[in-house]
């Protein structure tokens, strides 16, 4: 069960996609799974058949579980020992923690009959009506568990409202969401810096650009906001990190986690892979993906598992400036306001041009002010040579 996130620790296994002596390769959907954000597609990271099914669909696992064993290409094939012998699965439960075990109504042939009195019309109500005869507190004599109980629990069973699925998800996803941040407020030491940079080239090459393009083909000035954050940590590198068994493990790769709000309320950040080697129409090819993807539940696990830096931006909200906490693992956060036009002055003379509010959020025990500042004024030199993004 991949880890999708700080805030999980379970997930639940929905299907599979592959049986049992299928092939695949790195990078095929495996399987899906849900989370308490959203159901997401696995991805399988080697390439083989699968040998053996460990988990069921419906079964809900921590985070680290196995789910199956795949015989990798090129393996020689595994030698049956006693000491290590082919099992079933359901005799392979102690590799996890057991499924709960569903009440059984009890039965004329129950082990103990003697432990639960009730009328036998009772007990065939009890078996219509869905109702635990074990829950019951019986009225008759002796204790004994009468017709009249059994219409009265599903009287008060009736009564409880149920929750949708889409208001339960609502709340676990919220519940998630608070978990991730108290927890982040909690460990990361948090410093926070801003810039205001001038859009005024950015705009008016995004403008002359989009006029040779179709209306599918045109770029949006987000995408090289996204782009210039991930060139810029090429000069601040320890701000693309996470935080490991108590100390910053720098990462090669740059994935930026775009924060995506989604339509049913809370938001997921998934990641634009290798964004600072992306050209600007192939990162907007994978924005509009990915964004039309989380909002339809089908993102990838390796999205929501890779991102080394989080951009988020409430620029189409009204808000000039958003200063965001950090997601861990991960020890920094670039936050983006809208574009506003603001009095600036440009070779002696005050003019109006667009402005932007850059802001970061970093985690003080990997970098410090000093660098963050450096890290933001690249991102500013970059924006003013848009055409070289």
């Amino acid at each position: 069960m991949p880890q999708l996130g700080a805030d999980m620790s379970a997930g639940k296994l929905l299907g599979w996609r592959k049986n049992v002596g299928e092939s695949v390769s790195r990078g095929d959907i495996i399987a899906d799974v849900e989370t308490d954000k959203a159901d997401i597609e696995v991805e399988v990271f080697t390439s083989g058949v699968i040998e053996k099914i460990l988990v069921q669909p419906g079964e809900r696992v921590p985070v680290g579980t196995v789910l199956a064993i795949i015989h990798r290409e090129g393996e020689a094939p595994k030698v049956e020992t006693p000491a290590a012998p082919r099992v079933a699965p359901s005799e392979a439960a102690p590799a996890r923690p057991a499924a709960p075990v569903m009440p059984v109504l009890p039965s004329v042939t129950a082990a103990e009959p003697g432990r639960v009195h009730v009328s036998p019309v009772a007990r065939k109500a009890a078996a219509e009506l869905g109702i635990d005869l074990a829950s019951l507190a019986g009225t008759g004599p002796g204790g004994r568990i009468t017709l009249e109980d059994v219409q009265k629990a599903a009287q008060a069973k009736a009564a409880q409202p149920v929750p949708s699925p889409e208001l339960d998800r609502r709340t676990r996803m919220r519940q998630a969401i608070a978990a991730a941040m108290a927890r982040s407020k909690r460990e990361i030491p948090h410093y926070y810096l801003s810039t205001t940079i001038d859009m005024n080239r950015v705009m008016a090459w995004l403008t002359q650009e989009n006029l040779k393009r179709s209306v599918e083909d045109r770029l949006l000035y987000g995408v090289l906001l996204l782009k210039a954050v991930a060139l810029a940590l090429h000069d601040v590198a320890e701000l693309n990190s996470v935080w490991s068994a108590g100390k910053a493990v720098q990462l090669t790769d740059i994935h930026v986690g775009v924060a995506i709000s989604l339509r049913g309320g809370g938001l997921v950040a998934p990641a634009l892979h290798n964004a600072d080697r992306r050209s600007l129409d192939e990162l907007m090819k994978d924005f509009r993906d990915l964004v039309q993807r989380a909002r339809s539940g089908s993102l990838r696990s390796s999205e929501l598992s890779d991102p080394t830096i989080t951009v988020t931006s409430l620029g189409e909200q009204g808000v000039e400036a958003v200063f965001g906490i950090i997601y861990p693992p991960q020890v920094a956060l670039v936050g983006f306001g809208k574009i506003t036009d603001r009095p600036w002055s440009s070779e002696g003379q005050i003019v109006s041009r667009p402005v932007v509010t850059a802001t970061l959020s970093g985690d003080h025990r990997v970098s410090d002010g000093h660098r963050g500042g450096i890290f933001l004024a690249a991102v500013d030199r970059l924006l003013q040579e848009p055409e070289k993004l």
